[in-house]
């Protein structure tokens, strides 16, 4: 219990309030500012100052001028509780210190300012560089290399010579394409005495379609795309490749910057018409997504916190992305070292608070014309099978009227059954990927190699029949989002049932999975095939998992809302015949399946040859020819196989937004379950180049990401430009001039060359926004085109006659000055001055990531195919599961050997080899790449099978592209290093392949520091 000491004091009597300058600021001082100071803030309170002892801690103001009851800063001081009393250490306070600091809250708590208060209402945090605007007036004769030289000369440093033309072709091509040159284009530029020859082949390579697919890559690590969910349900994302086609093709057509951002954010509401920009979307889509969180759980909590942890991850990939700002690290308290509010963080949630993730389908148009032409198709054909019914007197086949055959769906829309009262209820209807209305679509993968269906009726809107624990279906082991199964089950087990393979041609399969139904609208069957009175008549069977022989399944059949038919615990070799009489008067036919292990692909209720056909006591109808009975199957055949061959709507893994999205608190501590003020869509107002406020909460969703996108795209903003040109800097020379490359802020690292950084920026926006021009304005300069070799010196001056000559400005001085550093003698490395190589004095040797390292092993085997765009290739096999195992190959098949940029990226399973060459986990934004040297890299080259069947075929080619022995070792070391043997190499080799082959000097040159290094 908290207690207060009593205060009956003549001091608390007194008519006169505490004097501030006497009685407080020596207290706050002396006893609040050892914790509570400018360098410690425990509970984020400072009462050092003003500004921040109104402003309060974590748990809110601490002082109510007025109210000393209200005012936590009083009651914890006056508090007789050791564990509440302040300050904690030391005695306490006394009364009189009490008495004088109650009096002065409750007079109001004036607090004069003197220099300190308003030095530290100065937030210093606004004047950081990043933020400041960008510098737009330079020399006309500024250069890259003139900011570089400037910076060299202060410290008596030069430029590295040039390097050799063998040398910079190779480097150019891993930059703007991430393969080797072909060696007879290496042979074609050494010999080219084209004074413009280096700056035609930067345009050759700018100019390929090899550009997009480098620099792609680049961009998807910071988008973090992967082509799977992550998390434990780490399910596959079949669509998700369309949006990395996006971003290689808008690099290869050099789209302006600012629209290729513009329609990452916004593009499906800036032209909603343009399926392009439906699939630019998917950047907002390319994280991580937890399944389990977000649609399995029954907990709230566990929900809400998914959705946190969703909307965190867009607001960080997005700010983090364009503006190199660690947004994140707001969402629990105003951020620490920035200034960016808790709520400036959660008003960018709120412009996000409409977005999810998921399949959609990319072109209305298209969608509508094959929707249209498919209820065209289905009406006919059901005209067609209504005729058979009648003249054949067979009845209809249920598996006709539930997506599969052909696509009638006569079922009732979102209606299920209670098993606790058998009455209909609305299903609240699971599976989190969209469904073709009234089509065929296949669920991918398919390894059992049968095709699962869903029922989507009468051509409404699309609805996975799969019904959840809400509709009260009893507590089972099973998952109660998987859709009907409908169609061949070929190698699905146990689809015999009493000695018919149900699975062969001629049959017809109904399938069911746990915790599965569907309802029947028996008024349109009768409609379609003039029955009254039917009987329901089928095989029923149950098809579990090979390893599942102790599993049980439950099936029950109600007509109208009474039941029918209930097989309990069915085991998986048991069967049973249904034939079940329905009334003429009754209305619905429902069928559920419950329990039945996990209720994935692995476990289905079947029923074979499902029909309902006329009713025993009802005549039959008259027998037509069987020369119209053969018209009309073979005209429902055909309109099957038009039907069967219309394409399915072009889909996308992107954004799915709500038009009015939900309204967003600020939460305490980032915890969803303290939400507190209700926070508008808007940004942070630290850079102040626009406005900050993107509408109310009844803004719709689409306006608010247009807003953002505008805000981060306008030209004034400090920061998108600095960032673009700083990315590019980065993977051109290893370091950005900035090396923090996605934070800007204050904890990141300051400018090497402050005023280079601002010069590029100007260059990217006059030259409209192109990445292509910005390439050639970097590759082209002779700080890009230095050596990589470090001297054993560097030539060097009078740093401080270079200091002042390039604070003149004065770009001829700065040029005689590194004339007169060239001429000096030589001094000590400038590794010792520089080594870092800030400055650089030379280029960076690089090696080469792990996505340019296996294609440049495909391509000097001659094995590298080139198709470009589609789906990504599949190096593992698959295997369906509550947690799907992804399980690594290495087959020798050209569908393997494309570039990297097409692999299909799996979060929770990455791939061992990629992984040990540092390529990065997609679960994280990747602005910089790590870069390790382990003695596992080393054994992956030497061992790994991949590389051992591409050495294998790097030999064969350099056998076949030559005559002898000799030739073939010369042609491996052109392909591999770009360069002939030295004499001393072309020995040492012969010996190695005299001894052990061709194939072991292959192997040991995909393995040399020439190979995997750039210099």
């Amino acid at each position: 219990m908290k207690r207060f000491l009593p205060l009956f004091l003549a001091a608390t009597g007194t008519a006169h309030a505490a004097d501030f300058e006497k009685d407080i600021r020596p207290l706050l001082r002396e006893r609040c500012e050892e914790c509570h100071g400018a360098k410690k803030q425990k509970g984020e309170l400072r009462l050092d100052a003003k500004v921040f002892a109104f402003k309060g801690g974590h748990d809110g103001p601490v002082i109510v001028p007025g109210d000393a009851g209200r005012s936590s800063l009083f009651k914890r001081i006056a508090s007789t509780d050791n564990d509440e009393r302040m300050p904690p250490k030391g005695d306490a306070l006394t009364a009189v210190q009490i008495a004088a600091v109650k009096s002065w809250i409750e007079a109001g708590a004036a607090w004069p300012e003197n220099d300190a208060d308003r030095a530290a209402a100065v937030d210093k945090r606004l004047q950081h560089w990043a933020v400041q605007p960008v510098r737009t007036e330079f020399p006309t004769d500024a250069s890259i290399d003139g900011f570089i030289r400037a910076k060299l000369v202060e410290k008596g440093l030069a430029m590295s010579p040039e390097a050799d033309r063998r040398t910079l072709i190779r480097r150019l091509s891993f930059d703007l394409h991430g393969l080797p040159p072909a060696p007879e284009r290496v042979e074609q530029f050494v010999k080219d005495r084209d004074p413009r020859a280096y700056e035609k082949l930067v345009d050759e390579l700018l100019a390929s379609p090899h550009y997009g697919e480098r620099w792609a890559r680049h961009w998807l690590d910071i988008a973090h795309y992967a082509d799977t969910h992550g998390f434990e349900r780490d399910m596959l994302r079949p669509d998700a490749w369309r949006y990395r086609d996006y971003v290689i093709e808008s690099l290869n057509a050099d789209k302006p910057y600012d629209s290729f951002l513009r329609e990452q954010i916004a593009g499906d509401v800036l032209a909603p018409g343009d399926p392009q920009l439906v699939i630019a979307t998917g950047f907002l889509a390319a994280g991580p997504w937890d399944f389990v969180g977000q649609v399995e759980t029954k907990s709230d909590v566990l929900k809400r916190a998914a959705r946190a942890g969703d909307l965190d991850d867009m607001v960080t990939q997005v700010i983090t992305s364009t503006m190199g700002i660690t947004i994140n690290c707001a969402r629990c308290h105003d951020h620490k070292l920035d200034p960016i509010t808790q709520q400036e963080y959660y008003r960018l949630w709120a412009v996000f608070a409409g977005v999810k993730r998921g399949e959609r389908e990319v072109n209305a148009l298209e969608t509508k014309r094959i929707a249209d032409e498919n209820a065209r198709l289905t009406k006919e054909r059901t005209k067609v099978r209504s005729e058979i019914a009648k003249l054949s007197g067979e009845g209809l086949d249920l598996a006709d009227m539930v997506g599969g055959g052909d696509g009638h769906g006569m079922g009732v829309k979102g209606r299920g059954i209670s098993l606790r009262d058998g009455t209909p209820v609305t299903a609240v209807l699971g599976y989190h990927r969209d469904i073709a209305a009234n089509r065929l679509q296949k669920f991918e993968p398919n390894p059992l190699g049968f095709v699962q269906w869903v029922f989507v009726p009468d051509g409404r809107n699309p609805v996975p029949v799969a019904l959840k624990q809400e509709v009260k279906l009893p507590e089972t082991s099973g998952h109660t989002w998987d859709a009907i199964r409908n169609g061949p089950l070929n190698a699905q087990p146990g689809t015999a049932i009493n000695g018919v393979d149900f699975a062969a041609k001629d049959h017809s399969i109904l399938g069911l999975h746990a915790n599965s139904g569907i309802t029947f609208d028996l008024a349109k069957i009768r409609a379609a095939n003039g029955l009254k009175a039917m009987r329901f008549t089928a095989e029923l069977g149950f098809g579990a998992a090979a390893n599942a022989a102790n599993t049980l399944a439950d099936f029950t059949v109600f007509v109208d809302t009474t039941e029918r038919f209930q097989r309990l615990m069915m085991k998986k070799t048991e069967s049973a015949h249904l034939d079940i009489e329905i009334p003429a008067d009754a209305k619905t036919l429902t069928l559920v399946a419950t329990d039945g292990g996990d209720g994935i692909s692995s476990d289905l209720l079947f029923l074979g040859d499902a029909r309902l056909a006329p009713a025993m006591n009802e005549s039959k109808p008259a027998a037509a020819s069987r020369e119209k009975l053969n018209d009309l199957r073979a005209q429902a055949a055909a309109l099957g196989g038009v039907n069967k061959a219309l394409p399915v709507p072009t889909k996308v893994y992107a954004t799915i937004s709500e038009p009015l999205p939900p309204a967003v608190k600020v939460q305490g501590r980032g915890n969803p379950e303290d939400p507190q003020q209700e926070v508008t869509p808007g940004a942070f107002a630290w850079t102040k180049h626009a406005a900050v406020d993107f509408g109310t909460n009844a803004t719709p969703e689409g306006e608010r990401r247009a807003a953002l996108a505008k805000w981060i795209t306008d030209p004034a903003n400090p920061l998108t430009r600095r960032v673009l040109v700083n990315r590019l800097w980065h993977h051109h020379f290893g370091q950005g001039i900035v090396t923090t490359p996605s934070d800007f802020g204050l904890g990141g690292d300051r400018p090497s060359h402050s005023e280079l950084l601002d010069w590029l920026g100007g260059e990217f926006l006059k030259g409209g926004s192109s990445l292509k021009h910005m390439h050639r304005l970097i590759c082209t300069s002779a700080a890009y085109r230095q050596s990589s070799v470090a001297s054993d010196g560097t030539r060097r001056a009078d740093p401080e006659r270079g200091k002042a000559e390039a604070a003149s400005g004065n770009l001829s001085a700065i040029r005689n000055s590194q004339s007169a550093i060239e001429s000096a003698r030589l001094l000590p490395s400038a590794a010792t001055v520089d080594s870092a190589n800030r400055l650089l004095w030379r280029q960076n040797p690089r090696r080469l990531d792990a996505e340019s390292l296996r294609d440049a092993v495909l391509a000097v085997s001659g094995k590298l195919n080139i198709e470009r765009g589609g789906p990504g290739f599949r190096d593992f096999n698959y295997t369906e599961a509550y947690a799907p195992i992804y399980e690594y190959i290495t087959p020798d098949k050209p569908e393997l050997w494309r570039r990297s940029i097409y692999r299909f990226i799996v979060r929770t399973t990455p791939h061992q080899f990629m992984s040990t060459l540092d390529c990065p986990n997609p679960a994280n934004l990747t602005p910089a790449r790590v870069q390790t040297t382990t003695a596992l890299q080393a054994l992956a080259l030497s061992n790994n099978e991949f590389t051992l069947q591409q050495a294998r075929h790097f030999a064969t080619r350099a056998e076949n592209e030559t005559a002898s022995r000799e030739v073939a070792i010369t042609r491996a070391f052109s392909l591999a290093f770009q360069r002939e043997p030295t004499a001393a190499e072309a020995r040492a080799a012969a010996t190695l392949v005299a001894a052990q082959g061709l194939f072991a000097l292959c192997r040991a040159l995909m393995n040399a520091n020439e190979f995997l290094y750039l210099d």
